[in-house]
């Protein structure tokens, strides 16, 4: 079933809800090598007038390389079925064909990679990154989420929403 493109600003959805209960993955890549991990971190909003999704990979991840190297990321987001997520986030790239082992059809386009499987899709164009430097931590309980090993930060610009026909997040 093929996507046909929506308006962000009007799609049903919390995005609580959509990122950190139901996650979503973080895709990039080209028809030669492509990745993605599992994500139930992240943002959705507005920076320098323009609708952003922000994504926190760490540096031992596989994605990360993916993600740094190319212009463009995906956001796949699958609705409350979270199969596709043990393989995105118990898996390594490195070792396996995560693509394959999730019986997921990549489609490449948009300058990136994203599976026809999901429910919605967003195209991201990279406007920012940075690493989190744990000397501006607040709150000393954050420190606990780390052992030296800072997420990368990845603010992207929404530049397509994509949604399949009929179908509800």
């Amino acid at each position: 079933m093929m996507f046909k493109e929506t308006d962000i600003k009007k799609l049903p959805y919390n995005p609580f809800t959509l990122i950190g209960d139901e996650w979503m993955l973080i895709c990039a890549g080209n028809e030669e090598k492509h990745n993605f991990m599992t994500a139930g971190w992240g943002g959705l909003g507005v920076l320098w007038n323009k609708n952003v999704a922000t994504v926190y990979i760490r540096p031992t991840r596989y994605t990360l390389g993916f993600v740094e190297n190319e212009p463009y990321f995906a956001l796949c987001f699958f609705g409350k079925d979270k199969k596709v997520h043990k393989v995105g986030g118990n898996m390594s790239g490195r070792d396996v064909d995560k693509t394959k082992a999730a019986g997921l059809t990549p489609v490449f386009a948009d300058g990136t990679v994203y599976f026809e499987e999901a429910e919605m899709v967003f195209i991201c164009k990279k406007i920012y990154h940075s690493v989190l430097d744990n000397a501006n931590f607040l709150d000393p309980e954050t420190e606990g989420f780390y052992e030296n090993d800072y997420h990368k930060i990845f603010v992207g610009e929404i530049v397509k929403a994509l949604i399949k026909p009929g179908r509800e997040i």
